[in-house]
């Protein structure tokens, strides 16, 4: 089954947590934050007035839903903020829209936050439009990756969906062809001739691209490696990948 544009608020914002991060998030000029959850029994008063000064409105809730919305009842403290993430949205919307992303990157079974926010602040450097991050199966969009990419994954282009598999359905489905990032077997990189619209698949840290994504690839693409390594990390990859991209001069379409 296909995903359905229902906007769910996880496809608009991205929520902080803990006293440190919401503090940060209203103090940034660039960031603009949507709402503060504070817990019942939360005593903050410097993000109350943090937030005032912002125009921000906060609402109370208790602990038990500060934690089951934060995702982490371990560093919540009791505070969590939505914070607007202007570029990220759901992938049946961009592929509804044109023009389409000619180069999209699809994370597939990513689970280490780092290796999630440098792939995002490398793509979005690099001028990819468009992340496909689903939201199971993969690292939450939380604190832990917004740190990884240096606070670019407030502006990442980032695209939401359930599973890896159903962007794969529905990438394949708009004309895209599917390429798997692999470390051997596969056309080198920077030889491989690529159509016009290509959506690349990277697996995840120990199992690589799933079977049901592999079911429709188009091909593996490798980074030639003549030192003795035997594959790079998954982020570094994928910074490899975009800026090939970058010198082929196809990452961002013409405007």
């Amino acid at each position: 089954m296909r995903e359905t544009n229902t906007v769910s608020p996880k496809d608009r914002f991205l929520t902080v947590y803990g006293r440190k991060p919401v503090l940060e998030a209203l103090d940034d000029p660039e960031l603009r934050v949507d709402k503060i959850i504070l817990a019942d029994n939360a005593r903050a008063p410097e993000i109350v007035q943090a937030a005032r000064r912002a125009g921000v409105p906060v609402q109370r809730a208790s602990a038990h839903r500060v934690k089951v919305l934060a995702g982490n009842g371990k560093q919540d403290q009791g505070v969590l903020a939505d914070v607007v993430a202007p570029r990220m949205r759901p992938l049946a919307t961009a592929l509804a829209n044109a023009p389409l992303p000619p180069r999209v990157l699809l994370l597939d079974g990513i689970t280490t936050p780092a290796n999630v926010g440098m792939i995002l602040r490398t793509a979005t450097a690099a001028g990819i439009d468009g992340v496909v991050v689903p939201r199971r199966g993969v690292a939450s969009l939380d604190p832990l990756v917004v740190k990884a990419s240096a606070g670019v994954a407030f502006r990442a282009p980032v695209l939401r969906c359930a599973t890896a598999a159903e962007a794969a359905g529905m990438l394949s489905d708009a004309g895209y062809r599917l390429y798997g990032l692999g470390a051997t077997g596969g056309e080198p990189l920077f030889e491989a001739e690529l159509p016009s619209r290509a959506a690349f698949v990277l697996g995840g840290e120990t199992g690589g691209v799933s079977d049901d994504v592999a079911e429709l690839l188009t091909g593996w693409l490798t980074i030639p490696m003549p030192g003795d390594v035997e594959s790079l990390n998954v982020s570094a990859a994928a910074a490899v990948l975009c800026f090939d991209l970058v010198r082929r001069g196809t990452a961002r379409p013409a405007r």
